[in-house]
């Protein structure tokens, strides 16, 4: 079993940074990576980035070159985001991922309980 909570979120103008945070408990090491998701009322719950436990990382095109998927050697991921924008608003959950069929480390098996971001203009 594997608990997940998110931390760094609050609320910032456009064209700001917060950073966020997502510490693990339990077997993280079961899992082969951990990912960000994004949701914001009444949309679907949309990828962000993802980093494996190798180092390998990959981004959503909406936030490449904005945002950047880092860990530290206890599994604890962040998530630092910089030039905000308005549809950066949403509440952001972390994950803890097994590997897809496809090949990457992109299937969730547990979710955090999310932080919120508010981008204001």
């Amino acid at each position: 079993q594997v608990n997940l909570v998110e931390s760094g979120g609050g609320s910032v103008q456009a064209g700001g940074s917060l950073k966020l945070s997502c510490a693990a408990t339990g077997h993280i090491f079961s899992s082969c990576g951990m990912s960000w998701y994004r949701q914001a009322p009444g949309t679907e719950r949309d990828f962000v980035s993802s980093i494996q436990w190798d180092g390998t990382t990959d981004y959503a095109d909406s936030v490449k070159g904005r945002f950047s998927i880092s860990q530290d050697t206890t599994k604890k991921v962040f998530l630092q985001m910089n030039s905000l924008k308005i549809d950066g608003t949403a509440e952001y959950i972390c994950s803890a991922n097994s590997w897809g069929i496809d090949g990457t480390c992109c299937l969730p098996n547990h979710w955090g309980q999310g932080t919120q971001v508010t981008v204001s203009a």
